[in-house]
């Protein structure tokens, strides 16, 4: 995922009778030490300071994925964010936030409006506990790069799309705010960290190696564990990852195949087609031509 997108989106009378509509979703990456927000990728509406605070209009669900930070509203008072930890803003109410200067984080947002989200968010959440500690979740982080990779291609129709991922995100984070419980298993926290971290690099290949020092754990430990757990290696496991992306962007762009391989980390598209033809069984040009008919 590019280190920042943002979009934000023309919405027409259509989407609005829909009654569920995204205003803007996006992804940035803030090294440390560097001003936040940067307001000139912003719109006035949505810009704010540290000083000021802003109010919206919307509802937004931000999804912190790395480093810490700080969140302040009139209804919470300031509270200490960390990587794992969702938070939800609400219409006409005060609030700021930003990562600390000597970690900086990693942010994934999504603001939507309409009668069904008014209905839904006052049901199942609350401005005065706006916070979802959802730890790394890799089926959170998979929706979000799937929310910005359709607005990106902008398919017919999309507006539509991407008001069903919003709702399957919502959906994902009111389940484990009310059901789930994060594991305690040290074991599995840490084969948990490692999905998303393989979630997170699907341009690129990862040193399994190197990964199993990041947890930290033993690689011959880690390798049993991760294996144990979901069934595969790290190393099938992350391929499978890139090569569902690859049918994702198949099937939702116009990307060429050339495109997609380097998109998901191939060295060339001749790798990436003889990897996708032995999971899927034909070639990603005849995938797509068969999913056109």
């Amino acid at each position: 995922m590019d280190k920042n997108y943002s979009k934000y989106l023309t919405i027409t009378e259509l989407e609005k009778q829909w009654g569920f509509y995204v205003l803007t979703a996006g992804h940035s990456r803030i090294d440390t030490n560097q001003v936040y927000p940067d307001n000139r990728i912003h719109p006035d509406d949505h810009s704010f300071t540290w000083n000021k605070g802003r109010m919206l209009h919307g509802y937004y669900l931000v999804f912190i994925t790395q480093g810490e930070g700080i969140f302040d509203s009139e209804l919470t008072g300031t509270r200490n964010i960390s990587a794992g930890t969702c938070f939800l803003l609400f219409p006409g109410v005060w609030h700021r936030y930003k990562p600390n200067t000597r970690s900086g984080w990693e942010e994934y947002w999504v603001g939507f409006k309409g009668s069904y989200p008014d209905d839904m968010m006052n049901r199942f959440f609350t401005p005065e506990q706006p916070f979802i500690r959802t730890g790394p979740n890799e089926m959170l982080l998979g929706l979000f790069q799937k929310l910005i990779q359709i607005i990106q291609a902008a398919p017919a129709g999309y507006h539509q799309i991407i008001s069903g991922i919003t709702l399957q995100i919502l959906g994902l984070v009111q389940a484990v705010a009310s059901h789930e419980k994060l594991s305690f298993d040290p074991t599995e926290q840490l084969i948990n960290k490692a999905k998303f971290l393989l979630q997170e690099s699907l341009e690129s290949w990862v040193n399994v190696e190197q990964l199993a020092q990041q947890l930290p754990m033993g690689y011959s430990r880690f390798r049993k564990a991760f294996k144990a757990i979901t069934g595969q290696s790290p190393n099938q496991y992350h391929l499978n990852l890139k090569l569902n992306k690859a049918k994702d962007l198949l099937l939702s762009t116009a990307l060429s195949v050339n495109e997609i391989a380097y998109q998901t980390g191939f060295e060339s598209a001749f790798y990436f087609s003889r990897a996708f033809r032995k999971k899927n069984g034909v070639s990603p040009k005849v995938f797509r031509q068969k999913a056109e008919h």
